[in-house]
């Protein structure tokens, strides 16, 4: 019988080693990166559902207290006034972008006045349905989304009930929203309905109807048939991997809003979390291919006593496994080939840690402006929380930030965020963090530091933005608003909602300001 040499059998033998470590190495990374990939991407998608549930919660909070303010001032006697009524209504109409349309009718109905004007209306009785429901209800109301006559196009009705002083209904002021149109919701949303990395966000009613969603041609369209929205129509609320109606295989989260009873849902191809993985499995083949072909090149020449580094390899490729490797205990071999083999190990597992630890940075990192994006903003704002030491959150905003890429190019607006977040960055101290939230947002956390504090920082970043030349030739001005933890709210979730409204506070007031919400509560 042919006998096999020993260096024959100790090279296959380490050849066989070599691949097998590597396969089970990359199959290890794959599972573990697949399992978190699909956990981050279904607790992000859920915070950004929570939140802009409750940005729209806010939204139409706002839109009934803006009727309800109007309807304090005005009487049955205003009614006979027709240019008193079309100035109020106007200034209404023209005050925010909360409305297309405003509108007032007495308590029979008869329309006295509209804004935008429209003199054919005037004096004729209200004809839709949801004006009619609201005039018969008689209090404040938030009709379902449905659709125009003559157009087709999606609106929904908000009202408010007109009474005298001795509290009888007198009739109903109220705002029309076309969803296709532009106002406060596709100011606020209009931007995020898809992001760059395939995920994207709609909106449905009660029934289950399309209210706003990348495709605006699929506005008006019923899915209730879909699973997560057929849920959101039972109440529930969550997070899960499903199929949509397209039988695309998706990661959703889906929240309601209180307010209108509409769901919102955000979701994620899951294909774009195997993309990922995909990269970071090819980078990882890219950075280990190399090591380990040296590797089993140099273990082809060894004929002898090489069983101890296969032993230690094995236990640094299982510690790898575990996240557990300590390379200080490597100590090393008295032969020369081994100990080679060993170092060329130990570099290929910390090129591994290296990329590994990048992937982590960058997941966590603005890639335009190199500020924390929202996942850490996330993150660190609930450390802070439990840690339960004061800290202050100041949320700023680029002021018609829209109107510089319109004017300037998308490539303008770029240079700009990156002027303003390094004027942001360095007017804060190395205790401090500094996001991106996203668009023209930035967030600061500003740690032990009180709102009267917050606010002195929050000028100096708005004064040198004010002050500062750009490469563009135009003015460029930010807005910020300010929210003290634990003395605002002691919840994560509602301490950047007041943050958020003082600097829709702010913008409401005129731009190029700081509102402190503790301040503006006093």
């Amino acid at each position: 019988m042919r006998k096999i040499s020993l260096n024959v059998l100790l090279s296959s033998l380490v050849s066989v080693s070599v691949l097998m470590t590597l396969t089970i190495m990359i199959i290890s990374s794959y599972t573990t990166q697949k399992r978190a990939l699909i956990d981050n991407t279904l607790s992000n998608n859920y915070v950004n559902a929570v939140q802009m549930s409750q940005t729209l919660d806010s939204l139409f909070l706002s839109m009934q207290s803006s009727l309800k303010y109007a309807a304090k001032y005005i009487h049955e006697d205003d009614f006979t006034d027709t240019s008193k009524l079309n100035t109020s209504l106007d200034l209404i109409q023209n005050s925010s972008n909360f409305f297309n349309s405003v509108a007032l009718a007495d308590q029979t109905g008869l329309v006295r006045s509209i804004s935008p004007y429209y003199e054919s209306v005037i004096g004729k009785h209200v004809n839709s349905k949801a004006a009619k429901l609201a005039i018969q209800s008689k209090a404040s109301y938030i009709s379902e989304a449905y659709p125009t006559p003559q157009t087709n196009h999606t609106i929904m009705f908000i009202g408010e009930p007109l009474n005298d002083a001795s509290g009888n209904f007198i009739g109903m002021i109220g705002g029309n929203i076309h969803l296709q149109e532009y106002n406060i919701l596709n100011l606020s949303f209009g931007n995020q309905l898809q992001a760059e990395n395939g995920s994207y966000f709609f909106i449905v009613d009660q029934k289950g109807t399309l209210l706003f969603h990348p495709n605006a041609n699929r506005i008006g369209e019923n899915v209730s048939r879909n699973d997560v929205v057929r849920k959101l129509l039972n109440n529930q609320e969550g997070k899960e991997r499903y199929k949509n109606i397209s039988d695309v295989d998706s990661l959703a989260a889906y929240y309601k809003v209180p307010t209108t009873s509409w769901g919102v849902v955000f979701v994620t191809p899951t294909q774009t979390v195997y993309d990922q993985l995909n990269h970071h499995i090819w980078m990882l083949l890219l950075y280990t291919s190399i090591p380990f072909l040296i590797l089993t090149l140099v273990v082809l020449r060894v004929a002898r006593k090489l069983a101890s580094p296969f032993v230690l390899l094995a236990d640094m490729i299982t510690q790898m496994e575990n996240g557990e490797v300590n390379q200080s205990v490597v100590k090393p071999h008295w032969n020369r080939e081994a100990d080679l083999l060993t170092r060329t190990v130990i570099g290929a597992m910390r090129t591994l840690k290296q990329k590994t630890d990048q992937l982590v940075y960058q997941a966590g990192t603005d890639v335009l402006t190199g500020l924390n994006n929202r996942r850490t903003f996330g993150e660190i704002i609930q450390q802070w929380t439990q840690r339960e030491g004061p800290f202050s959150i100041i949320v700023l905003d680029i002021d018609r930030f829209k109107t510089i890429n319109d004017t300037f190019g998308h490539h303008a607006g770029d240079e700009v965020l990156k002027r303003i977040a390094q004027q942001i960055q360095m007017s804060v101290s190395s205790e401090d963090f500094c996001f991106r939230y996203g668009g023209e947002e930035f967030v600061v956390l500003l740690q032990n530091c009180r709102s009267d504090q917050a606010y002195e920082t929050a000028e100096s970043i708005r004064l040198t933005v004010q002050n500062s030349t750009f490469t563009i030739d135009h003015s460029v001005t930010i807005s910020a608003g300010i929210a003290e933890y634990p003395v605002d709210s002691s919840c994560a979730a509602d301490l950047f909602q007041l943050a958020d409204a003082a600097l829709y506070q702010a913008k409401e007031e005129g731009r190029n300001r700081t509102i402190v919400k503790a301040l503006n509560n006093e």
